[in-house]
């Protein structure tokens, strides 16, 4: 909890801006300040994002149930070759590392944007080697990446050029091919045993259909009706199964389109009202991602239009995304005992007021801690410097570094030996998340950044997810925080804007994860799903049901969830979600809820923060109304069907 400004247990704010071209494309009567994109390329990209989360830009329910048709009709007619090993839908993510090959297809933009939500795929070219006689440099380029996804149409198999390469690059890597066409082109690969999947559409929408049959988030149901080849004969195929998030119209999971315009006219609003320079609102229902939408800028200076990809500070929602599911996997592994004391796990602890709470108390927030210390109060002058050194090793946020120690020898001792004024009552309090911390770190003998990737992030996909987000990815990728006047006097991108967790290392159980929407959808699409995704469990699904429901006599917690408020005057997280629902949201201007009678995913992000804390998001109840809108339209689809 950062705090040089207090904030509610629940936070229901965040900030504004004006709207993308997303908006406008997906919305024309949405009344939007006009936009300031620098050039036309910035048009086009916002544009093509739009275009490829499939869900959105014109509001019009008929031109999407006749899109839907054409996905259907695509899947329909698709088909998996060569899965003898079961290779397809692709699992084991943690043990690929994935490459996209551009061969001239029309449509590798929306190919390559749909593969990356699955995976993080890197995109090369052959247009630089076109002039080569062979493409062993393009082959070269491989030498990091054993999983190469190539699409090609029925033209470009008659170059002998790319027929050579491909097989060669499928003798020392695993291949996947993704052919659009007639299927004249088969023949031509009957001597290689790689994954096929065959589409007689050669289109855009076919190129965004083909990547979600490769990771699994549309089955591949037909075999071939006709012989292509001697290898290829009729009744040749595979059928899978689904196992991960789809990306499709609403109109897939029984939502009429204009439905959920007023998602857009609450999100504009937003922006109007300045609550946020940005947002990112994303609605999964039964496992498809039916909405996924950017509104407004970085910052109030419109110069960067948000984009569905990009990160944002997570702040609170580390809680539950990152400690909560260590807790659970040890839990599960019997490494961790809910009902052993903090001292057992913490020697450290022992001879403070901390020892004699159990974990169930830490996590449910019952344990008597006080709600948060403001450590940045505490620097003087020669506790920090504004370049690195052995003295200043921990680096706070860019030019700032605080000096060797401070966490281990003032924070941490302070926070351990702080007063128990209120144990068996709810107090939402950071504290509890620096214990359980550093609890699973003990446990697990790994930093807990380390942890979540390995066992979570990575394997589900989650490519964008993590701590330290400016040790991967440009400033530009980074949704910028608070321009801090007060204590780290910068603008804060891509660094923690919690206080205590900045102090720490930019790495804490209560704040510091970093991620992007589609990430957050994959990780609580796993928790709707009661631990199983992409063909692997988690969790068990008592595990999940134990920690999402309801576990406190005295509160309407999960263990370490938040949860729907059975005090209806609160209306909490929104006025129409369910007694099932639970989540989380986030100082910065995050909320993450699932509603499991609705089988709905909800993601909204924002930096309300910037250029710095604004209660405008609370004031106009942003959140909850979005969440509201959704749930209309997902009852009305309900009633309709």
């Amino acid at each position: 909890m950062e705090r040089k400004y207090m904030r509610p247990a629940w936070p229901s704010q965040m900030k504004k801006s004006n709207h993308t071209s997303i908006i406008a494309l997906s919305h024309p009567k949405t009344t939007i300040k006009p936009m300031k994109i620098n050039s036309l390329t910035g048009i086009i990209t916002t544009c093509l994002v739009a275009i490829f989360t499939l869900s959105a830009c014109a509001q019009d329910h008929k031109q999407n149930e006749n899109r839907l048709k054409n996905i259907q009709a695509i899947s329909n007619s698709s088909v998996l070759l060569n899965n003898q090993n079961g290779f397809i839908p692709v699992t084991k993510l943690a043990e690929k590392k994935f490459a996209s090959i551009q061969l001239g297809f029309a449509y590798q933009v929306a190919f390559d944007s749909l593969l990356n939500k699955y995976a993080d795929f890197k995109s090369l070219s052959a247009e630089k080697y076109r002039d080569s006689a062979t493409l062993n440099d393009l082959a070269d380029d491989l030498k990091y990446y054993n999983t190469i996804i190539i699409s090609l149409t029925d033209d470009m198999a008659k170059n002998g050029r790319f027929l050579n390469f491909i097989g060669d690059v499928a003798k020392h890597k695993n291949v996947i091919l993704a052919i659009f066409g007639e299927g004249k082109s088969l023949s031509a690969f009957n001597n290689l045993d790689i994954p096929i999947v065959w589409s007689p559409q050669n289109s855009q929408e076919a190129a965004m259909v083909v990547p979600q049959i490769i990771f699994g988030g549309i089955a591949a149901q037909q075999v071939l009706s006709k012989e292509y080849s001697a290898k290829y004969t009729a009744g040749s195929g595979y059928k899978t199964t689904v196992t991960r998030l789809k990306y499709t119209v609403p109109e897939d999971a029984g939502v009429n389109t204009e439905n959920l315009i007023e998602v857009d006219k609450i999100a504009a609003e937003a922006i109007a009202g300045k609550a946020a320079p940005g947002i990112v609102v994303l609605v999964a229902k039964d496992g498809k991602v039916i909405y996924n939408k950017a509104f407004g800028y970085h910052t109030y200076d419109n110069v960067l239009p948000d984009k569905v990809t990009d990160i944002f500070d997570l702040a609170s929602v580390t809680k539950i995304t990152a400690t909560t599911p260590t807790v659970m996997h040890l839990v599960e592994q019997g490494k961790l005992k809910l009902d052993t004391n903090i001292g057992y796990y913490i020697p450290k602890a022992r001879n403070t007021p901390m020892n004699n709470i159990n974990v169930r108390e830490v996590m449910l927030h019952q344990a008597g801690f006080i709600p948060y210390i403001p450590f940045h109060n505490y620097i003087k002058e020669g506790d920090y410097a504004r370049d690195s050194s052995a003295a200043f090793p921990t680096k706070v946020a860019d030019n700032y570094y605080i000096k060797k120690g401070f966490f281990s020898d003032f924070m941490w001792p302070k926070m351990l030996n702080s007063p128990i004024k209120t144990r068996g009552t709810y107090v939402y309090s950071d504290i509890s998340m620096y214990v359980m911390q550093d609890i699973v770190e003990h446990i697990t003998e790994k930093p807990e950044e380390q942890y979540v990737l390995t066992n979570f992030y990575t394997p589900l996909g989650m490519h964008t997810a993590g701590y330290l987000p400016r040790n991967r990815f440009t400033k530009e990728q980074i949704v910028p925080t608070e321009d801090d006047k007060v204590f780290r006097k910068t603008l804060l991108e891509g660094y923690v804007h919690d206080q205590g967790a900045a102090l720490k290392g930019g790495v804490a159980g209560h704040a510091g994860l970093f991620g992007n929407a589609n990430d957050l959808a994959i990780y609580y699409q796993l928790m709707l799903n009661k631990g199983t995704y992409g063909g692997e469990q988690y969790f068990k699904p008592e595990t999940v049901a134990m920690f999402t429901s309801k576990q406190s006599n005295i509160s309407r917690r999960g263990l370490g969830f938040d949860r729907w408020d059975p005090d209806l005057t609160k209306k909490y997280p929104s006025e129409l979600a369910s007694s099932q629902t639970f989540g989380h949201t986030g100082y910065t201007g995050i909320g993450v809820w699932v509603d499991p009678s609705r089988g709905l995913v909800y993601i909204f992000l924002s930096n309300r923060v910037n250029p710095t804390v604004s209660e405008q998001l609370g004031r106009l109840n942003i959140r909850p109304r979005i969440q509201d809108a959704i749930n209309r339209a997902i009852d009305k689809g309900n009633k309709q069907n």
